[in-house]
């Protein structure tokens, strides 16, 4: 039983090849793309909407140099947005629940924002390890704690991404089976289960949204400290 819960987490594979990757570019075929032939309806305006309010969301900490990242972070916001919500439907296959998935996110995204610090401006880009006025004894203590802290940067992102929804999606498929499991022997614990079940796939659903503003800002915020 304990094993069949962890089932979701598997990849699916057709004929032995893994089917990660469509499962990873399908959301993107969801979201229309706008040329002059396109009549504006509700649908585009919403997606126009939405896009505009996630771009000035995440680059209004940021000076001008940043905003040459606004394609990479919305696009990159969007994507985890369909991903995490789709991921929610039955049957589904929620690809960032793979923490090699996130870790291919994160990892060359920081590692990106560091090099830029490290190229425009490298003088404050390596007095973030040294805060000033640091006494001299603390000196070498406090470059390695501020260095270790700088490099589990991309682990953090990934694993709290990670973490977040795999816990979601383990409690809605413990609860789901404890409702099912309930049906025939207690009709009306069942329907409780059954209350609890929906009122927590509405909480899965924010959590969804809420962890891919969460690690698109958290990279613009590395962003800032290197721009």
């Amino acid at each position: 039983m304990n094993l069949s819960f962890f089932d979701q987490f598997t990849s699916p594979c057709l004929l032995g090849i893994p089917l990660i990757l469509l499962s990873t570019l399908f959301p993107t075929l969801l979201i229309p793309s706008p040329n002059n032939r396109w009549v504006t309806n509700r649908l585009s305006t919403l997606q126009s909407w939405c896009v505009d309010l996630i771009t000035k969301q995440l680059l209004t900490p940021l000076n001008k140099n940043g905003h040459k990242w606004a394609l990479i972070l919305t696009s990159l916001m969007i994507l985890l947005l369909s991903i995490n919500l789709l991921g929610l439907l039955p049957y589904t296959f929620t690809p960032t629940t793979q923490l090699s998935m996130n870790m291919a996110l994160a990892f060359p995204l920081w590692l990106a924002t560091l090099l830029t610090g490290l190229r425009n401006q490298p003088s404050a880009s390596l007095g973030h390890l040294l805060p000033e006025g640091t006494p001299t004894l603390l000196i070498p203590a406090l470059i390695l704690i501020e260095t270790t802290s700088l490099l589990i940067r991309p682990l953090a992102l990934g694993v709290r991404l990670t973490a977040n929804l795999t816990a979601g999606h383990l409690l809605i498929q413990l609860i789901s089976t404890a409702s099912t499991a309930l049906l025939s022997i207690m009709p009306v614990v069942s329907i409780l289960t059954t209350i609890i079940l929906l009122l927590l796939t509405i909480l899965e659903v924010a959590v969804a949204m809420i962890q891919a503003y969460v690690f698109v800002l958290l990279l613009s915020l590395y962003l800032q400290e290197n721009i």
